[in-house]
């Protein structure tokens, strides 16, 4: 029998393959996760960026929202990235009208703390020892107001 931890990665919406991915290059035993049962199965959870408001309404449809409150709560390790901030957030300065979080971390974030996601853009940049600008993508992400 392994020991090795099964990381799960919340597959409803947002950066589920490119987390995967990076996943599996660490060498992690790496699943989506997109019903109770696949999330009983995992040792822990990665929340991917994505947007916040349709993750909270699709794991209310998908009827993850509670379990993964659930193992939050029992102490399940949970890493989000981006929108996956915003879902482990207690509390959102600028929800959307019925928007929930896992919660999990006393902390207040802002969503659009720097502009909406449409703003987002991608850009050369350049970086000293390169010779040609490196593309950069700038993404709208969160703010955390505290801690």
């Amino acid at each position: 029998m392994s020991t090795t931890p099964v990381i799960g990665v919340l597959a409803l919406q947002g950066d589920v393959r490119e987390h995967l991915i990076a996943l599996a290059a660490a060498d992690a035993v790496a699943r989506p996760v997109r019903r109770p049962e696949e999330l009983a199965e995992v040792d822990g959870l990665v929340l991917p960026g994505g947007e916040s408001t349709t993750i909270s309404k699709l794991a209310v449809l998908f009827g993850l929202m509670e379990p993964i409150r659930e193992r939050i709560a029992a102490g399940m390790p949970v890493y989000g990235t981006c929108a996956g901030l915003i879902m482990l957030a207690d509390k959102i300065l600028d929800p959307r009208s019925g928007q929930e979080t896992f919660g999990g971390i006393d902390m207040i974030v802002r969503r659009n703390a720097f502009g909406r996601q449409n703003e987002s853009f991608e850009a050369g940049v350049a970086v000293a020892g390169i010779d040609t600008p490196v593309e950069g993508v700038f993404i709208r992400a969160p703010w955390v107001e505290s801690v």
